[in-house]
């Protein structure tokens, strides 16, 4: 399974504002700190500010923000919100699949699926961020 580069990025943002330092970069500073178009990261900052894991500040002064919740959240929920709660292949897609009706691949994978994202439940943000990633992400983010 290929992470969406929305779900990559998320947990990217995420991780980088929980070693910030009290800093409050902005969404172009994560953006070009992580080499991505800024469109794509005010997206995803977007979303995790809906999803109330992160705050954005406009203006003077702001920037971006961790919020408790946002560190305490569960790597496996915020990898479930981006991804969405589809199926790992499209049996009835445009053309649908012969074996549709009898097919126990599907169910094999759902269940692979599950597995995955319940594998990815039990850590936090927080937990991603501990030594040795901290400090390299700090590292990154001064260069940047």
């Amino acid at each position: 399974m290929r992470l969406l580069r929305s779900t990559d990025l998320a947990l990217r943002v995420l991780m980088r504002l929980a070693v910030s330092g009290g800093t409050t970069p902005t969404t172009r500073d994560v953006a070009a700190a992580m080499e991505v178009p800024y469109t794509h990261a005010a997206k995803v900052v977007a979303e995790l500010q809906h999803m109330g894991l992160l705050e954005a500040r406009r203006g003077r002064g702001g920037g971006l923000a961790l919020t408790e919740k946002g560190r305490t959240a569960s790597v496996g929920a915020v990898v479930r919100a981006f991804e969405g709660d589809g199926d790992v292949v499209d049996c009835e897609g445009a053309t649908p699949c012969p074996l549709n009706s009898g097919c126990r691949l599907r169910g094999a994978l759902r269940q692979a699926q599950e597995a995955f994202f319940a594998s990815l439940d039990p850590i936090t943000v927080a937990d991603i961020v501990t030594n040795p990633t901290g400090p390299l992400l700090v590292g990154i983010s001064a260069r940047a």
